[in-house]
């Protein structure tokens, strides 16, 4: 087992985990808290020497994890489950610290984590007959593919880390994953509590800035990359990954569509388009970005979205645990130019709109905003933000047309009673997943991947796990 045990290093000292060891760096840099724009903690910055040294060690470590059976596998993530639980105090704080989330919101995102682990320990790629006769059965199994080359978001630090983890170790690969620079500090630590149950060498953590994760894309010595966050990062990834042949799997942006029936009971529907709207100040990746209304609820859907939007207080933690201020500055400036972008073009702000309302902390309020043109920024573009655009439609037609943009593929929401028809209505949405009658939240169950600009390949659910391995057929002769 690796080297560092779970009551070793401080809790707020950070460094980067090679080959089940914490290595110190000679560059440090340090975070802000959002909410209060103090800084934080100092935090490693990996060198590519460092890079390389951990590929090494994974290349090593693979030589025996890749020979683990399954239920050795699964005793390791329920250990790793567990030590999680054990230290979510101190994930939870670090990470409520960096990202500016509640202490509940943090929490809850830990025990997901969790979560995540527990799920794999019951979960498992097992060999499938594809073809039987007399002479012949074809048996597809599934192989290792080495080393993953993990590249995490801000957003969600632990739990879409714990995605790509959970994913690698459970299909006898080894990772090392980069967190994001601005959320260094919840990976990190968990990657340092994680060797006290996992052999050296096959979780590894790096911190580092883009120049560190185009190097791991790179890398002759990485066979495949998994990564989360924008469109353009994700295009140049996917070009990198080309010269080794690198397999891989990316989560990009998703200008999510939520569209909202004649028939929808708006006391139901109203909160539940509002949390998938505000939650995390709009900080998630399959977020209601643009919200369809049918002309004839309209106006009143629109009274109680802005009377709903209230519940979501800035820096309140107490009474508004779902609500935080946008997770870093560069976030920030990027939605604040959407609130001007609206003022400026003279588009109807009918809530909030005021940024930095407290004087500190990367604060914007929850804004809606009603009718903007479809070619508008605020339609056309992703916002990550609490930035809401509120649409009519009269027709199915129309709102499906309008629904599917290029950049639109990861998620889309229909609240509609009419089960039938909201089929029919998701069937026709370019989109990896769609919630019905719900706000939209990826389950550990359910493969989760993007169509078009949004993504290639996915994560989640047994079927997640394809996209971890090399599929091998037998033909086996019966002689």
């Amino acid at each position: 087992m690796g080297s560092i045990p779970a009551s070793g290093n401080s809790p707020y000292e950070f460094f980067n985990v090679i080959d089940g060891k914490p290595r110190p760096a000679e560059e440090y840099h340090q975070v802000v808290d959002p909410r209060t724009e103090e800084p934080l903690w100092d935090a490693p910055v990996a060198s590519f020497q460092d890079l390389d040294d951990a590929v090494d060690a994974a290349t090593r470590a693979f030589k025996t994890w890749k020979t683990s059976t399954i239920a050795e596998r699964q005793k390791a993530i329920h250990n790793v489950a567990q030590c999680i639980l054990k230290n979510a105090d101190i994930l939870a704080e670090v990470q409520m610290r960096e990202t500016g989330k509640s202490k509940a919101m943090s929490r809850f995102d830990v025990e997901r984590t969790a979560h995540h682990f527990e799920y794999y320990t019951d979960v498992a790629l097992e060999d499938e007959v594809q073809y039987e006769d007399d002479s012949v059965q074809i048996v597809a199994t599934h192989v290792p593919i080495g080393v993953l080359g993990a590249i995490s978001p801000w957003n969600f630090p632990l739990i879409l880390s714990s995605i790509k983890v959970v994913s690698a170790l459970a299909t006898g690969n080894c990772v090392i994953i980069k967190p994001s620079p601005f959320t260094p500090y919840s990976l990190l630590k968990f990657c340092e509590l994680a060797q006290s149950v996992l052999p050296p060498g096959v979780f590894q953590a790096l911190n580092g800035g883009a120049e560190l994760g185009e190097q791991m894309t790179l890398h002759p010595g990485i066979h495949h990359i998994s990564f989360t966050g924008t469109i353009a990062v994700g295009q140049r990834i996917f070009q990198n990954c080309t010269r080794t042949l690198k397999k891989v799997i990316l989560e990009l942006a998703g200008n999510n569509a939520c569209i909202v029936c004649d028939d929808a009971d708006l006391a139901k529907v109203v909160p539940q388009v509002a949390i998938g709207s505000l939650f995390h100040a709009g900080q998630v990746c399959v977020a209601s970005k643009r919200i369809y209304v049918h002309e004839s609820l309209y106006d009143r859907f629109l009274e109680l979205l802005v009377e709903e939007a209230k519940k979501f207080a800035v820096d309140d933690d107490a009474k508004s645990p779902a609500f935080s201020p946008l997770s870093n500055r560069a976030n920030f400036d990027r939605a604040v130019g959407f609130v001007e972008d609206c003022k400026k073009n003279g588009y109807k702000i009918v809530a909030g709109g005021r940024v930095k309302p407290t004087g500190k902390g990367f604060w914007i309020e929850p804004t809606i905003v009603s009718k903007p043109p479809d070619d508008s920024l605020l339609v056309r573009e992703e916002q990550f933000a609490p930035i809401v655009p509120v649409l009519s439609w009269a027709s199915e037609d129309d709102v499906v047309a309008r629904a599917n943009l290029d950049n639109a593929g990861l998620g889309a929401s229909v609240y509609t009673p009419d089960l039938a028809r909201a089929r029919g209505l998701a069937a026709r949405l370019e989109s990896g997943s769609v919630w019905i009658n719900q706000f939209e939240r990826p389950h550990q169950a359910g493969f989760f991947g993007g169509w078009k600009l949004s993504g290639v390949n996915g994560e989640l659910g047994r079927r997640g796990l394809l996209h971890y391995a090399n599929v091998q057929s037998l033909h086996i002769a019966k002689v």
